[in-house]
Protein backbone atom coordinates (compact mmCIF):
# COMPACT_ATOMS: atom_id res chain seq x y z
CA UNK A 1 0.00 0.00 0.00
CA UNK A 2 1.30 4.06 -0.62
CA UNK A 3 2.26 5.60 1.78
CA UNK A 4 1.35 9.59 1.71
CA UNK A 5 2.93 11.72 4.55
CA UNK A 6 2.18 15.00 5.52
CA UNK A 7 4.92 18.14 4.96
CA UNK A 8 6.53 19.88 7.29
CA UNK A 9 7.05 23.35 7.41
CA UNK A 10 10.68 22.75 6.42
CA UNK A 11 9.85 20.56 3.21
CA UNK A 12 7.39 23.09 2.00
CA UNK A 13 8.42 26.10 -0.60
CA UNK A 14 9.16 29.43 0.58
CA UNK A 15 6.03 30.77 -0.23
CA UNK A 16 4.17 27.72 1.21
CA UNK A 17 5.90 28.56 4.65
CA UNK A 18 4.26 32.13 4.58
CA UNK A 19 1.18 30.56 4.22
CA UNK A 20 1.90 27.73 6.87
CA UNK A 21 2.75 30.60 8.89
CA UNK A 22 -0.42 32.67 8.48
CA UNK A 23 -2.41 29.47 8.84
CA UNK A 24 -0.94 28.74 12.39
CA UNK A 25 -1.43 32.32 13.54
CA UNK A 26 -5.09 32.67 12.17
CA UNK A 27 -5.96 28.72 13.31
CA UNK A 28 -3.55 27.89 15.83
CA UNK A 29 -2.52 25.08 13.75
CA UNK A 30 -1.71 23.79 9.81
CA UNK A 31 -4.39 21.64 9.19
CA UNK A 32 -2.89 18.76 7.41
CA UNK A 33 -4.65 18.65 4.55
CA UNK A 34 -3.88 22.25 3.85
CA UNK A 35 0.02 21.51 4.60
CA UNK A 36 -0.47 18.39 1.93
CA UNK A 37 -1.55 20.62 -0.85
CA UNK A 38 1.84 22.14 0.00
CA UNK A 39 3.48 19.11 -1.82
CA UNK A 40 2.44 21.36 -4.43
CA UNK A 41 3.79 25.11 -5.26
CA UNK A 42 0.74 26.73 -6.23
CA UNK A 43 -2.13 24.54 -4.79
CA UNK A 44 -2.29 25.54 -1.62
CA UNK A 45 -2.37 29.28 -2.25
CA UNK A 46 -5.31 28.27 -5.00
CA UNK A 47 -7.16 26.14 -2.80
CA UNK A 48 -7.91 28.65 0.10
CA UNK A 49 -8.40 31.18 -2.53
CA UNK A 50 -11.30 29.16 -3.40
CA UNK A 51 -12.43 28.27 -0.07
CA UNK A 52 -12.04 31.74 0.86
CA UNK A 53 -13.75 33.10 -2.08
CA UNK A 54 -16.73 36.19 -1.30
CA UNK A 55 -20.27 33.81 -1.32
CA UNK A 56 -23.83 34.54 -1.17
CA UNK A 57 -24.50 31.78 1.04
CA UNK A 58 -23.82 31.99 5.01
CA UNK A 59 -21.29 30.34 7.02
CA UNK A 60 -24.44 28.09 8.38
CA UNK A 61 -25.48 27.33 4.66
CA UNK A 62 -21.77 26.37 3.60
CA UNK A 63 -21.60 24.02 6.28
CA UNK A 64 -24.32 22.13 5.30
CA UNK A 65 -23.01 21.65 1.89
CA UNK A 66 -19.58 20.71 3.45
CA UNK A 67 -21.02 18.24 5.47
CA UNK A 68 -23.66 16.47 3.09
CA UNK A 69 -21.36 16.34 0.11
CA UNK A 70 -18.15 15.08 2.75
CA UNK A 71 -20.11 12.21 3.79
CA UNK A 72 -21.87 10.80 0.61
CA UNK A 73 -18.68 11.17 -0.76
CA UNK A 74 -17.10 9.32 2.28
CA UNK A 75 -14.33 11.49 3.31
CA UNK A 76 -13.69 10.85 7.24
CA UNK A 77 -11.17 13.72 7.06
CA UNK A 78 -13.57 15.83 5.94
CA UNK A 79 -16.27 14.74 7.60
CA UNK A 80 -14.06 15.28 11.36
CA UNK A 81 -13.10 18.70 10.06
CA UNK A 82 -16.59 19.50 9.64
CA UNK A 83 -18.09 18.44 12.27
CA UNK A 84 -15.79 20.96 14.59
CA UNK A 85 -16.56 23.73 12.00
CA UNK A 86 -20.54 22.79 12.53
CA UNK A 87 -20.44 23.04 15.66
CA UNK A 88 -18.18 26.72 16.13
CA UNK A 89 -21.44 27.88 13.38
CA UNK A 90 -24.02 26.56 15.66
CA UNK A 91 -25.00 23.34 14.89
CA UNK A 92 -25.49 20.55 17.58
CA UNK A 93 -24.12 17.12 17.49
CA UNK A 94 -27.27 16.04 17.03
CA UNK A 95 -28.13 17.99 13.96
CA UNK A 96 -24.59 17.91 12.34
CA UNK A 97 -25.39 13.71 12.77
CA UNK A 98 -28.78 14.26 10.57
CA UNK A 99 -27.36 16.69 7.76
CA UNK A 100 -24.78 14.00 7.52
CA UNK A 101 -27.76 11.39 7.08
CA UNK A 102 -29.47 13.70 4.70
CA UNK A 103 -32.24 16.11 5.98
CA UNK A 104 -32.49 18.85 8.30
CA UNK A 105 -35.85 18.66 10.16
CA UNK A 106 -34.99 21.68 12.25
CA UNK A 107 -34.84 24.36 9.60
CA UNK A 108 -36.97 23.74 6.46
CA UNK A 109 -34.67 26.19 4.47
CA UNK A 110 -31.55 24.30 5.42
CA UNK A 111 -33.79 20.44 4.64
CA UNK A 112 -34.26 21.63 1.03
CA UNK A 113 -30.44 22.61 0.69
CA UNK A 114 -29.30 19.51 2.24
CA UNK A 115 -31.74 17.61 -0.55
CA UNK A 116 -30.45 19.91 -2.98
CA UNK A 117 -26.74 19.24 -2.09
CA UNK A 118 -26.94 15.43 -2.03
CA UNK A 119 -28.95 15.36 -5.31
CA UNK A 120 -25.81 17.22 -6.95
CA UNK A 121 -23.50 15.41 -5.68
CA UNK A 122 -25.25 11.98 -6.19
CA UNK A 123 -26.16 12.83 -9.82
CA UNK A 124 -23.30 14.75 -10.55
CA UNK A 125 -24.29 17.47 -11.36
CA UNK A 126 -27.83 16.54 -12.50
CA UNK A 127 -30.14 17.71 -9.64
CA UNK A 128 -33.52 16.20 -9.73
CA UNK A 129 -36.06 18.30 -10.55
CA UNK A 130 -37.88 18.32 -7.18
CA UNK A 131 -34.51 19.12 -5.76
CA UNK A 132 -34.20 22.21 -7.81
CA UNK A 133 -37.41 23.27 -7.61
CA UNK A 134 -38.19 22.78 -3.55
CA UNK A 135 -34.47 24.57 -3.69
CA UNK A 136 -35.96 27.83 -5.43
CA UNK A 137 -38.73 27.26 -3.10
CA UNK A 138 -37.51 27.50 -0.13
CA UNK A 139 -35.74 31.52 -1.10
CA UNK A 140 -32.54 30.44 -2.67
CA UNK A 141 -32.05 31.76 -6.32
CA UNK A 142 -29.99 31.24 -9.47
CA UNK A 143 -27.07 32.73 -7.77
CA UNK A 144 -27.33 31.03 -4.83
CA UNK A 145 -27.37 28.05 -6.85
CA UNK A 146 -23.89 28.71 -8.45
CA UNK A 147 -22.17 29.47 -5.22
CA UNK A 148 -23.58 25.56 -3.82
CA UNK A 149 -21.91 24.31 -6.94
CA UNK A 150 -18.64 26.33 -6.52
CA UNK A 151 -18.76 25.25 -2.42
CA UNK A 152 -19.75 20.99 -3.70
CA UNK A 153 -16.70 21.52 -6.21
CA UNK A 154 -14.18 22.90 -3.47
CA UNK A 155 -15.57 20.07 -0.80
CA UNK A 156 -14.75 17.22 -3.33
CA UNK A 157 -11.27 18.72 -4.05
CA UNK A 158 -10.78 17.56 -0.64
CA UNK A 159 -12.75 14.75 -0.43
CA UNK A 160 -10.82 13.11 -3.10
CA UNK A 161 -7.49 14.14 -1.31
CA UNK A 162 -7.82 12.45 1.41
CA UNK A 163 -9.74 9.80 -0.16
CA UNK A 164 -6.52 8.91 -2.44
CA UNK A 165 -3.97 9.42 0.14
CA UNK A 166 -5.84 8.61 3.53
CA UNK A 167 -3.37 10.73 5.78
CA UNK A 168 -3.81 11.36 9.87
CA UNK A 169 -7.06 13.03 10.66
CA UNK A 170 -6.26 15.64 12.99
CA UNK A 171 -9.14 16.50 14.40
CA UNK A 172 -11.39 14.59 16.76
CA UNK A 173 -13.07 11.48 14.70
CA UNK A 174 -16.59 12.14 13.05
CA UNK A 175 -18.97 9.44 14.68
CA UNK A 176 -19.60 6.93 12.12
CA UNK A 177 -23.70 7.08 10.76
Amino acid sequence: MTKFTVPTRGEVSENNQAIFDNLQKGLGMVPNLYAYYAKNETALGDYLALQNRKSTLKAKEREVINLVTSQINGCRYCQSAHTVIGKMNGFTDEQIIELRKGSASFDPKLDALVKFTASIVENRGRATEESKQAFFDAGYNEANMIDVVIVVGDKIISNYIHNLTGFEIDFPIAPEI
